[in-house]
C-alpha cells in the first residue's frame, strides 16, 4: 500500500507540475502578444471618428511605381486605400497635368481626403499637380525636389546647396540619350548610365538591386530638367519631408534647404536616394503622421 501510494503521490507531483508549466507558457504568450494586440486595438481607435485620406504616390525619374511596393505593403496593412499612378516623365508640366487630372477626375477619388506624395523628380510634379485641388490635404516629399515658382530642377541642382550630386558635371559621363517618336527638336530620353546606379542612384542597396534597378529604369526627357515650376502648392498645403542624409543625387544640404523654405516637417533617414526603397518603414510612418494630423 505505501509503494501504491508512494507512486501516486509521484503521478500527482508531475501532474501538478505540468500544470504549473502550461500555466507560465500561456502567460509568456500572453504577455508576449498582449502588446501587439495593443498596439493594434489602439491604431484602430486612434481613427475612430476620422477618416483615412487616401495616400497617392508619384515616382521619380528612372524608376517606376514599383519602387513604392514596400511603402504600399505597410500602408495598405494599416488600412489604408492607396494609388500610384505612373508619371509619364515628360515634361514637368505635362506631367503636373497628367497627375492633377488623375487626382480630380478619378470617381473612384471624388470627394476624399487624398495625401500626395512624390519622390525626387515627382516632388516637383506634386508640387504643380496639387494646385486647385481642394481634396489634396498634405504634401510629403521623400528625397525630393520642392521648387519655388520660376524653379527648374536643373536651377535647383546649380544652387551652392547642390555641390556634389552625382548626377551633376559632365551630361556625357552621366547619361545615355536615346531619341523618342515625336520629340520636340533637342530634346531625348535620358537614360542613366549602369554605372551611375551602384554608388549613385541606389546607394545602400545592394549590388544585385541597383543593376535591376538599371534595367528597369524608365527615362526622363531633357527638357523635363529645365521646365519651371508654376505656383508652389506647399504655400497653401500643409507639408512634410524624408531627408536621406546620404542622398548622393539630391544633397542633403539642398534637401534641407527645400524643405526648410516651404515650412516642412522633417525626418531624417539614414539612407541614399532610395529610402523609400531602403527603409520602407520610415517612409510609411511620415506619410502616415501627415495623414493623422490633416483627417
Amino acid at each position: 500500500m505505501n509503494a501504491i501510494a508512494t507512486a501516486h503521490r509521484a503521478r500527482l507531483r508531475l501532474v501538478i507540475v505540468a500544470a504549473i508549466l502550461a500555466l507560465a507558457g500561456l502567460l509568456a504568450a500572453a504577455i508576449a502578444g498582449g502588446p501587439a494586440r495593443a498596439a493594434a486595438s489602439a491604431r484602430d481607435l486612434n481613427w475612430a471618428g476620422k477618416t483615412r485620406p487616401v495616400i497617392v504616390l508619384e515616382h521619380g525619374a528612372w524608376a517606376d511605381s514599383s519602387s513604392w511596393d514596400g511603402v504600399i505593403r505597410i500602408l495598405t496593412s494599416e488600412g489604408f486605400t492607396v494609388y500610384a499612378p505612373p508619371d509619364p516623365l515628360r515634361g514637368l508640366a505635362s506631367d503636373a497635368a497628367y497627375l492633377h487630372d488623375f487626382l480630380t477626375g478619378n470617381a473612384a477619388l471624388a470627394g476624399k481626403p487624398i495625401v500626395l506624395v512624390g519622390h525626387s523628380y515627382g516632388g516637383a510634379v506634386i508640387t504643380d499637380a496639387a494646385v486647385g485641388d481642394p481634396e489634396v490635404k498634405a504634401l510629403v516629399y521623400v528625397d525630393a525636389f520642392i521648387p519655388a515658382k520660376g524653379e527648374s530642377i536643373a536651377s535647383l541642382l546649380a544652387r551652392p546647396q547642390g555641390a556634389g550630386s552625382c548626377i551633376g558635371g559632365n551630361p556625357a559621363t552621366v547619361f545615355d540619350p536615346v531619341p523618342f517618336p515625336g520629340a520636340p527638336k533637342g530634346d531625348a530620353d535620358l537614360y542613366l548610365q549602369p554605372d551611375k546606379f551602384p554608388g549613385c542612384f541606389a546607394s545602400g542597396l545592394s549590388a544585385t538591386e541597383a543593376a535591376l534597378l538599371a534595367a528597369t529604369q524608365r527615362p526622363l526627357a531633357a527638357n523635363a530638367a529645365t521646365d519651371v515650376s508654376g505656383t508652389p502648392a506647399w504655400q497653401a498645403i500643409p507639408s512634410w519631408a524624408v531627408v536621406g542624409t546620404a542622398d548622393r543625387v539630391i544633397p542633403p544640404a539642398l534637401l534641407t534647404f527645400m524643405a526648410h523654405r516651404a515650412h516642412a516637417r522633417i525626418t531624417d533617414v539614414d539612407a541614399g536616394h532610395l529610402s523609400l526603397i531602403s527603409k520602407p518603414g520610415a517612409v510609411a510612418s511620415v506619410i502616415v503622421a501627415a495623414a493623422w494630423a490633416t483627417s
